[in-house]
């Protein structure tokens, strides 16, 4: 433990009756000291004349000795369980060469136990908590008390907290204000699914717990308070995924007034560059993060979140095409739709069983009708299912605009742009395992220039593709006089090794510009009114050009915990099922509170 981590450790130690020093803290200058530790029997070892039990409390774990003449101690610890929280005290001695542990911190002393004071006694345990068992994840949650013992887990805990507390340092030295928005408000008609409170006062009437403070921030930037920040509990009721935690998460809330998007880029490289240096060994790629637009990730990596750690990129070869004999490619090579080129260098000898189990992934996971390939072997030979149907012409062009060369081999899809895109992305990542990714170097990007609109096939409309908040790039003019398919918007996202971190955008501050941003996605002036008249009062009252994001807290200690699975770094997850397994909600209420509520239940057949 570092001398400064230590001396907090010493500053805010509790009162000597139950301990003088931390597990932890002993080292070889302790030695001849009396001591007095507190802790839990992390193992037990009973050498037959000698019990030597490793005491672990938050700071680490220390060895304790406990000698045979104390009879009335000893009986008490050949009987003690695992887990166990007792208070010794001793003396500190130097352990013998041989038996210095080069492992703990502490690894070269021990405590000759005098006194023993035995506070709680444990059950069994329902899993190992020193050792790494694998452990059912059900089980794990219901006694997630004890699962946070274990050494990772705890860790990856403490390491949350140290991230969360640098965050609020560096924006704090930048002049941010930690200020706390509303958790019961109300109903939001966009974005996912809310969690509503019903109101006892107000019978028939709901608050919504918030899925962002979008609005209550802006809010704020009207009100004059500059630079905003909070780590803000969020509510959406949506499905869990091993990056996103279903019912609640935590994000880091910012926004600022009188800023551009650079502005706020700098802002959030400068934290994670903060971060990096201060709590990691990682390392940033590339600083500033390089700025994809939309479009180009999407033709470049098939991938709105790119891992630019992965070499690969995508090739668009439609041009070649366009007048080709092989009809498959050139019916693809019209507006709305593509063929795309993926090439990876020197694999082109590969057994047929790589290629074979590419196209099953790409028929099984994608739904693709195939995947078409040309294999550039190192005798000069090409072998390809689709080569016999490509005019000379068309093979030279590949070469020369693929950079191809012998050894390499080309994957192929065509069809419309957006699902081919994402199909090759996806084979991207397959092949990604291929170049051993370094785990320590953080690929951040910005992606820039979304599109302010996309059409919706299913109602035949056009919608917000990203923030309905969103500044459009061109302002009211660009919404009179623009196909609305085709305009931009000031929105960014923040993508980390292939983790999007956050969305964010600067805002739309001008009444006339919300309501014709409305108008355009089939929202009416009343609707707009009535759904968000605070915010449109709000800004008929002098409000400042404003931006802001928010990067999840929960993804960012994934990313820097090398974590996969967002529970491991939450103290008390739900599963995937949205269940506390732990304290069992959600629960039934019994029918006194539901009449308080004015309330009737009309439940699903099977849940009667």
């Amino acid at each position: 433990m570092e001398t400064q981590e230590r001396a907090l450790f010493r500053a805010i130690a509790p009162s000597a009756q139950y301990r003088t020093h931390f597990c932890g803290e002993l080292r070889k200058s302790n030695v001849s000291e009396t001591v007095k530790l507190a802790g839990w029997v992390h193992r037990k070892r009973d050498h037959g004349g000698l019990i030597f039990i490793d005491l672990r409390d938050h700071t680490g774990i220390a060895q304790i000795v406990f000698e045979p003449h104390l009879s009335d101690i000893f009986r008490q610890v050949e009987h003690l369980r695992v887990e166990s929280v007792i208070c010794v005290e001793g003396a500190v001695i130097a352990r013998a060469e041989d038996a210095i542990n080069p492992n703990l911190p502490t690894g070269e002393v021990e405590v000759v136990v005098k006194s023993l004071s035995v506070e709680s006694a444990a059950e069994p345990m329902p899993f190992p908590i020193a050792d790494d068992v694998p452990t059912s994840e059900e089980l794990r949650l219901k006694y997630r008390f004890l699962d946070l013992r274990r050494e990772k887990l705890h860790r990856n805990i403490l390491y949350r907290s140290k991230i969360i507390s640098e965050i609020r340092r560096y924006l704090w030295e930048l002049g941010f204000n930690e200020i706390q928005t509303p958790i019961l408000t109300s109903s939001s008609p966009e974005g996912a699914r809310d969690y509503l409170v019903p109101s006892r006062l107000h019978p028939g009437k709901f608050y919504a717990l918030p899925q962002a403070p979008q609005q209550f921030k802006q809010l704020l930037m009207v009100a004059g308070f500059d630079k905003y920040f909070q780590i803000a509990p969020c509510f959406r009721d949506e499905d869990a995924r091993a990056d996103r935690s279903p019912g609640e998460f935590y994000q880091l809330d910012m926004e600022m007034s009188f800023i551009t998007q650079d502005d706020l880029f700098k802002v959030l490289e400068g934290l994670f560059e903060h971060i990096t240096t201060t709590l990691s060994q990682k390392r940033i790629m590339q600083l500033p993060f390089p700025r994809i637009k939309y479009l180009d990730a999407m033709n470049r990596y098939g991938s709105d979140k790119p891992d630019l750690r992965n070499p690969l990129v995508i090739d668009d070869v439609t041009a070649i095409f366009k007048n080709s004999s092989f009809k498959v490619f050139a019916s693809n090579a019209e507006a709305g739709r593509c063929v795309k080129a993926l090439k990876l260098k020197g694999r082109a000898n590969e057994p047929r069983l790589f290629f074979d189990k590419a196209e099953e992934f790409a028929k099984k996971e994608l739904g693709l009708p195939g995947l078409a390939y040309i294999r550039y072997k190192e005798n000069g030979e090409v072998q390809s299912p689709i080569y016999k149907f490509l005019s000379d012409a068309e093979k030279e062009a590949l070469i020369n605009a693929l950079r191809i060369e012998t050894g390499d081999v080309v994957f192929f899809a065509a069809g419309a742009w957006e699902k081919t895109c994402k199909a090759m992305g996806a084979m991207r990542n397959y092949f990604a395992p291929l170049f051993e990714l370094d785990k320590d170097l953080l690929a951040f990007c910005w992606i820039v220039d979304f599109p302010m609109f996309e059409y919706n096939e299913e109602e035949k409309k056009i919608d917000f593709s990203h923030n309905p908040f969103s500044m459009p790039q061109g302002g009211l003019e660009a919404l009179l006089t623009k196909n609305p398919l085709e305009i931009l918007a000031y929105q960014y996202d923040i993508v980390c090794n292939g983790i999007e971190l956050s969305s964010g955008a600067i805002r739309n501050h001008k009444p006339e510009i919300m309501y014709k941003a409305f108008e355009i996605a089939g929202y009416s002036k009343e609707e707009v009114d009535k759904k968000f008249g605070h915010m449109i009062r709000a800004f008929q009252h002098g409000a400042p050009p404003h931006g802001g994001i928010a990067p999840g807290i929960d993804r960012i200690v994934m990313l820097y915990a090398d974590e996969s699975n967002i529970r491991e770094v939450i103290a008390f997850p739900m599963n995937q099922k949205a269940q506390d397994l732990m304290t069992g909600a959600p629960s039934e209420v019994t029918p006194k509170q539901l009449r308080e509520l004015h309330i009737k239940l009309d439940l699903p057949e099977k849940h009667k």
